[in-house]
Order: structure tokens, then sequence, then C-alpha cells
């Protein structure tokens, strides 16, 4: 399916395929894309903060198709072919979290790209930028997608990541880091 056939899919749960380069190359249906071939496909990322400082970290629910009951980021999606990252993050963080999340829009790692197999031998292959966003209320989340959340100082998720990678998702392994080192933790 390319861009300009978009069609019906577009009002439905899909993710936006892309060539090596990053350009939209058409939409599949999501329920169908994370496999052990997964094609590169547009995601985000999206770390919370609270007036405080603390971010948000979540725990998947267990009954998520990848890396369930790992610790992770605030929340991560896929936006739909002609959605903003802006409405994206919005569209999520109410559904996931049920919060009204407030974001510029402008990545803090607008070019994070990941690929990594879970436990089961899905792969997830992602261009997937990093967006800072803030609240100012608890979660009160979806038990679909999240069974526990806490909010952490910025200053305690280097050494998360560098003693216990393995309960934590790969991209946030990969992003904090990278954040780190742009100053935007």
């Amino acid at each position: 399916m390319t861009g300009a056939d978009v069609g019906s899919e577009a009002a439905g749960d899909h993710v936006v395929l892309l060539d090596d380069a990053g350009t939209p190359t058409g939409t599949a249906p999501r329920a169908t894309v994370h496999t052990r071939d997964t094609p590169l496909h547009l995601g985000f990322s999206c770390y919370l903060s609270r007036p405080d400082g603390g971010v948000l970290l979540t725990r998947r629910a267990l009954t998520k198709r990848t890396w369930p009951g790992v610790w992770t980021n605030s929340f991560c999606g896929h936006p739909r072919w002609g959605e903003s990252l802006t409405q994206a993050v919005r569209r999520h963080g109410r559904h996931e979290l049920g919060l009204d999340v407030t974001t510029d829009g402008v990545p803090a790692l607008p070019a994070f790209r990941y690929r990594a197999v879970d436990a089961g031998g899905v792969v997830e292959n992602e261009l997937c930028p990093v967006l800072l966003a803030s609240v100012d209320r608890d979660p009160e989340p979806n038990p679909d997608e999240v069974m526990d959340w806490r909010w952490v100082r910025p200053d305690e998720l280097g050494p998360l990541v560098d003693l216990a990678p393995w309960a934590v998702s790969p991209w946030m392994v990969a992003q904090v880091p990278e954040l780190r080192a742009a100053g935007r933790l």
C-alpha cells in the first residue's frame, strides 16, 4: 500500500511503514506487523515529567505481546498515517495513562532507531523519535497497557539501565544514555 492508497486503513489501527531512509511507504495493520520479520515502521517513545522533576516509568502489562512485565519509559506508540507526533502522543497518553499530555512536538532524539528481539522471537524495528512531555497529576493507567507505575528522579535512570538492563525495555536501555548525553535527562 502506498501513501496515495492508504484509504480505509488510515482510519484503523495501523503502523506507518518506512523505507531505509525513513520515508513513509504505506501502512500495515498493527496487529499483524510485529512478527519475526517486522518491517521498519514509525513509532515514538515519550518520557513524562511532573513539576517537581520526577520522571514516570511504567511497567508493561503482562498481556502485552512483546516485553510483557518489563519497566519502560512513560509510554510508546505508533503515529497513524497523517497524524503528527504531537497528536499521537496526546492520543496514546489518554489511552494508556488517562492523562492529557503537553508536548511541544519537537523530539529530544529525532532520529532514534532500534531493532530488538524479545524472548518469544518477535522483532521490534522502529524509527522511534523520543519526546519529552509534562503532566501535572498521577496517571490512571489502562490495565491492558500498564500494570504498575512509579515516579523516579532523572538521576536514577542511568543506574537502573546500567545495573538491570534485563528489567527494562531494550529501547529504554538505548535511549537513556543518549538522552543523558544530550543533556535532556
